[in-house]
């Protein structure tokens, strides 16, 4: 969902790549929470660092807690921040219903459509707390 934020609202100054360190399929629910938003990820695919390792990093941006704790180091200056939303299918395990379980999706796809929308300001403000 970072990604496509991030393609759909800054891709004018932000060249977003995505990667994970256990490359899962893509999400059908965060595909319908994206699309109901207005962003289409159907064709995105879920990568693997290694893939991305060699890319000169401005910023690595980490969004959950287990890749804060396990993210790779990046060669060069890259400055590595952590923002941490919660994961929506752990969140959805305990919903009631499927409408509960995209409501999960929902939320947290908005709070990342915040932090996308102060992008890249936030990243280049050493005071920021992310």
């Amino acid at each position: 969902m970072a990604e496509g934020w991030s393609r759909q609202l800054k891709g004018h100054s932000i060249a977003p790549f995505s990667a994970g360190i256990q490359p899962k399929d893509l999400d059908p629910r965060a595909v319908q929470a994206m699309a109901e938003a207005g962003v289409d990820i159907s064709g995105y695919r879920s990568k693997s660092v290694d893939e991305v390792v060699d890319v000169d990093f401005d910023y690595v941006v980490t969004v959950c807690d287990g890749a804060h704790e396990t993210c790779p180091v990046f060669p060069g200056g890259a400055v590595i921040r952590h923002v941490g939303f919660e994961d929506p299918p752990v969140l959805a395990q305990s919903a009631a219903s499927e409408r509960e379980v995209l409501d999960v999706y929902r939320r947290v796809r908005d709070e990342i459509r915040t932090f996308v929308e102060a992008l890249p300001a936030i990243l280049e403000n050493e005071g920021t707390a992310l």
